[in-house]
């Protein structure tokens, strides 16, 4: 950071208050581990969540509700799952009025698909009276599972119920995706520059504001929208694809950066890029297999749309139908609505007929 950066400033003094601070009062060094969480999920640049984690260590052992909440969203920064899941279940034992605990288990049960362990949670905070993160809850909710225009109005609604900016930046972004996914692009364009519009740093936002202007075939767009942001993985990534299909210079140091971190991740297990790393081979170095077998370990742990898309295009690409099953197997029981996604499914399962077919000309095999 400069100098003169606020940011920089305000780090400092949170760092000053920790230094002051006796050793067994954790406040101040969970709110300068907040502040490097929410660093690391703005900019992508999982080096704060590092700084997060060494301020935390001396409260390892710590109770208190506040230490448990920042700890579970460290832990599913890195997609420990099940660790974020106890942690914030230990917050909530401690504190029963703790909301976001309960908005985070539901962030995490979806992730995963369990939509019944998300709905408890989704209720959980109506019961708390909390209608704007019931409101994201529930939006989501009805989404993934099949009933996509009841979710988009309830995330409409979260919307229309809240002032708070980060809460419009978060619900935008998500009616830009939901709007992506119903075929409606003027209305997801609508709520994405909404969101944009805002002046807020996010990660999250604009990793599918490029999405959906890769989709749209914009790739110009998104040379502009991601530059300063080659420090997050995961844009980086998306700039690579973008700057590929131009065909700019740039873009061969770009795929060779991203190639030289996915194995640095790999040789420290890390794990926590699968999906885009299942991208990368795919796309830009051309490894359909290994593209299918990084996004198949990928979808075992995360199961949102974006990772059912990546499998469903590398089991095209390889021609392996029965890699693709898990995902056709979610769309069948989820009855999630997209029509990219559903006929990526039909697609590999032509694939996979395709390639077992016998050559033309030749009889088949026979035992």
């Amino acid at each position: 950071m400069r100098p003169g950066d606020p940011t920089a400033r305000e780090l400092a003094g949170l760092r000053a208050a920790v230094a002051r601070a006796a050793g067994d009062d954790p406040l101040p060094a969970t709110e300068l581990a907040g502040r490097y969480f929410e660093l690391a999920m703005a900019r992508g640049d999982p080096r704060y969540i590092g700084y997060a984690d060494a301020v935390m260590s001396p409260f390892a052992g710590s109770r208190a509700a506040a230490v448990l909440a920042i700890r579970g969203k460290l832990r599913q920064y890195r997609h420990d799952f099940e660790g974020a899941l106890a942690d914030f279940a230990g917050a909530l034992e401690a504190d029963p009025q703790f909301a976001a605990a309960h908005a985070w288990r539901g962030a995490i049960h979806l992730v995963r698909a369990d939509y019944a362990a998300a709905r408890t949670e989704c209720d959980a905070l109506l019961a708390l009276d909390r209608p704007t993160l019931h409101g994201g809850c529930t939006g989501l909710l009805l989404a993934y599972s099949g009933r996509m225009e009841a979710g988009y109005a309830a995330l409409q609604r979260a919307l229309d119920g809240t002032r708070e900016a980060d809460n419009r930046l978060w619900l935008l972004t998500r009616l830009g995706e939901v709007a992506a996914w119903r075929g409606q692009p003027e209305a997801a364009e609508r709520h994405f520059r909404a969101a944009l519009a805002l002046g807020i740093e996010d990660g999250y936002l604009i990793a599918a504001w490029s999405d959906f202007l890769l989709d749209q075939q914009r790739p110009a767009e998104v040379v502009k929208a991601l530059a300063g942001w080659e420090a997050s993985d995961g844009l980086l990534l998306r700039l690579a694809i973008a700057g590929t299909a131009l065909k700019l210079p740039a873009a061969k140091a770009q795929v060779q950066a991203l190639a030289d971190r996915f194995a640095a991740a790999k040789a420290r297990g890390d794990t926590t890029h699968r999906a885009e790393e299942a991208r990368f081979q795919l796309h830009l170095a051309g490894n359909a297999p290994a593209a299918l077998a990084v996004a198949a370990i990928n979808y075992r742990e995360q199961r949102e749309p974006r990772d059912a898309r990546v499998l469903l295009e590398a089991a095209v690409a390889a021609k392996d139908a029965g890699a693709a099953q898990p995902v056709l197997d979610w769309l069948k029981a989820s009855g999630f609505e997209d029509a990219r996604l559903r006929q990526l499914g039909a697609m590999s399962a032509q694939a996979g007929s395709v390639a077992s077919a016998p050559p033309p000309g030749k009889p088949e095999a026979r035992p």
